[in-house]
């Protein structure tokens, strides 16, 4: 990275982006050079902002290609080997003027070429590079080695060679890509250039303090990564909670639009045409991509904190040690003294550390963003599914800091001693959170569990069916023994499932989505006891048009139907009785139909068998006046199966009837 364009300002992000401000100062059109990673350039592309602040402006902003170094070195109309260098580079400009200074003169002319000659050397000669230049209309030789400035008239070498050392100057950084600003403008002026690129999300980390008689005291601890390539000097650091869109859109790779090719045509001469004159346009195809700058807020700068100062915050990040009676507590109240410029941005929350923080490159820092007493008291906390016997030692935490507490580990420290470690949530201020941080186990708590149907309260008698509703309930019977010298605070977290509480039930104290929470006073060596009453509705189900007379007498011994009801259940009972009747009437007939039909194909058989003489005769007239006697009877049959028929249908509308009229309803 460029050192005339220092970083200032850093914002880093809980969605994995940092937002980072340069500024620094330029003389008339100077080029300013910013080196970032290859996988950065497409952030950069999308969020970049150049502005001269002096009343200059930029005129362009250019950045390497995608294309690999070898495909860019061969691109180029030069290329310089490992040795030899000069000679081999002279050897590939011919005809370029240049401008020698050999002895105390200088010569321009054009090269012609190089050549090696023997040199007399003593008694041996020794091959050295001759140089052969056109000077004007003559030519000229000198030895290489005795030249001592050789500048390139010709631009286009000149700037060739320019190219070639800079990319061979790019390749020394593995994966680093330029970009060079190139403003435009008088005398000295400074410029603003920011930009958002991916960055480690930054964490959070807090302490607690608890003390007998003392306010809890919360200590707040920002964790930030620099993975970039160059160092955060005195920037002014700020800390985004929140989570804003953002998105990686592929703005280096070149892009190229895929046209039709049209092939030509090889057709006869023709008489030439004169089209008509057009009265529209084309409209040209764009693309446009608009992308959104991160939000801003303007930093408050604050002195620089002495090494004094800076030993005593350091003394409490490797956390709580023992001993020195209250001495641990002044020590951080006195050697933290944290100003936390908080500010909210629509959705977003802002903390703005209130002094430069410098944060090397590969490297990471914890930077203090909280250190305020907060409105708070330990208390138990129990809940069956997370512990059955024990319930946990909570904070019962208040945000009284004025700030938005972001979700992070929490280590509680009591009377300079470590007792446990919590996960906070996300709290906005004056929220109230139970922060768990151990099991207590001078408390026990066992539970009882017991399901039983209440009394009916309603009986409703429609469109067919008795329906009677009660109360399902269930009691669940929590027994908690104190066994601590301490008083304690129990709040019984009971899960709540579709059911309500009962009305003789106490309100609870706190209410979540899933939980009652019932608060419960222990003392020392005390024993509690806490049933938690609910209820959820059922109901049974009877159809009206299957009851029978005792169905009846059991529904009016309940009163769930009165006198008058009972007796229209009984006319139900009495049609559908005649119903029954006639269904079986019906029955006993088709099945004596159907026996006859058997009976006549068993008769005309043997009268088929029968053949001619006296005594088969008579009993062939038998079998006939029998199936004459069976003929009858199938007729009477078939009248009396029409009748029933008729009898069933008519009793059997009446009973639909009669069930669907009922109504009644009783409420106890």
């Amino acid at each position: 990275m460029a050192t005339n364009l220092p970083i200032r300002r850093v914002v880093l992000y809980k969605h994995g982006v940092g937002y980072f401000e340069r500024r620094g100062g330029v003389t008339g059109s100077d080029t300013l050079h910013l080196d970032f990673k290859a996988r950065d350039m497409n952030d950069v592309l999308k969020s970049l902002t150049v502005l001269d602040l002096s009343g200059g402006s930029v005129s362009a902003v250019s950045y390497d290609s995608t294309k690999p170094l070898e495909q860019l070195l061969s691109e180029a109309t030069i290329r310089i080997p490992e040795d030899g260098s000069l000679t081999a580079l002279l050897g590939q400009i011919k005809g370029a003027r240049v401008r020698a200074r050999v002895g105390g003169g200088q010569v321009e002319g054009a090269i012609i070429g190089l050549e090696s000659l023997a040199v007399a050397a003593g008694e041996t000669s020794v091959v050295r590079p001759f140089l052969t230049l056109l000077v004007g209309p003559s030519l000229r030789t000198f030895d290489v080695l005795d030249i001592a400035e050789l500048e390139f008239l010709d631009e286009a070498v000149r700037k060739d060679l320019e190219f070639y050392l800079a990319t061979v100057l790019s390749s020394y950084k593995k994966d680093s890509k330029r970009m060079s600003i190139l403003t435009s403008g008088e005398g000295e002026r400074e410029v603003f250039v920011s930009y958002v690129l991916e960055a480690p999300v930054w964490k959070t980390s807090y302490r607690i303090l608890l003390d007998e008689g003392e306010s809890p005291l919360l200590q707040g601890w920002a964790l930030v990564d620099n993975t970039g390539d160059e160092d955060w000097v005195d920037v002014s650091l700020a800390l985004v909670a929140g989570l804003p869109v953002s998105f990686v859109h592929d703005l280096y790779n070149p892009r190229y639009m895929r046209r039709p090719v049209v092939e030509v045509r090889t057709e006869a001469a023709a008489a030439p045409v004169i089209p008509e004159e057009s009265f529209g346009g084309s409209a040209d195809m764009m693309e446009s991509e608009v992308d959104a700058m991160p939000m801003m807020s303007a930093p408050a700068m604050a002195p620089g904190r002495s090494k004094k100062m800076m030993r005593k915050e350091a003394s409490f990040v490797g956390g709580p040690g023992g001993g020195g009676g209250p001495r641990l507590r002044e020590v951080m109240e006195q050697s933290n003294q944290v100003t936390t410029l908080t500010k909210d941005v629509g959705d977003l929350f802002e903390y703005g550390v209130d002094r430069p923080v410098t944060v090397h490159r590969n490297q990471s820092a914890l930077v203090p963003i909280l250190h305020k007493p907060f409105e708070g008291r330990r208390v138990l906390l129990y809940n069956r599914t997370t512990r059955e016997k024990n319930p946990m030692a909570c904070i019962e935490l208040k945000n009284t800091t004025g700030l938005t507490l972001e979700g992070g580990p929490v280590t509680v420290t009591e009377d300079e001693r470590y007792v446990g470690e919590a996960m906070l949530d996300t709290m906005k201020p004056l929220d109230t959170r139970f922060v768990p941080y151990a099991v207590e186990l001078g408390c026990v708590v066992s539970v009882e569990d017991n399901t039983e149907d209440g009394p009916v309260f309603r009986a409703v008698v429609s469109r067919g069916s008795l329906v009677v509703e009660y109360f399902h309930v269930r009691r669940t019977k929590y027994l908690v023994r104190n066994k601590g010298k301490r008083a304690q605070v129990l709040y019984v977290e009971h899960p709540r499932t579709g059911w309500e509480l009962e009305k003789d039930m106490p309100a609870p104290a706190e209410t979540t989505d899933g939980f009652w929470r019932f608060k419960r006073e222990l003392a020392p060596g005390s024993q509690d006891e806490l049933v938690v009453s609910e209820r959820t509705r059922g109901h049974r189900q009877y159809s009206v048009s299957s009851a029978g007379p005792d169905d009846v007498a059991f529904f009016l011994s309940q009163r769930y139907v009165d006198a008058k009801m009972a007796d229209a259940l009984r006319e139900v009972i009495a049609i559908r009785e005649r119903v029954a009747a006639l269904t079986r009437d019906e029955q006993q007939l088709t099945a004596e139909r159907a026996q006859l039909f058997k009976d006549q194909e068993r008769i005309r058989a043997n009268i088929e068998s029968l053949k001619s003489g006296v005594s088969q005769r008579e009993l062939a007239e038998r079998f006939v006046a029998k199936l004459n006697e069976q003929e009858d009877r199938l007729e009477a049959i078939t009248r009396d199966l029409e009748r029933l028929a008729k009898e069933r249908q008519v009793a059997q509308e009446e009973l639909n009837r009669r069930v669907q009229s009922l109504s009644s309803e009783a409420a106890f």
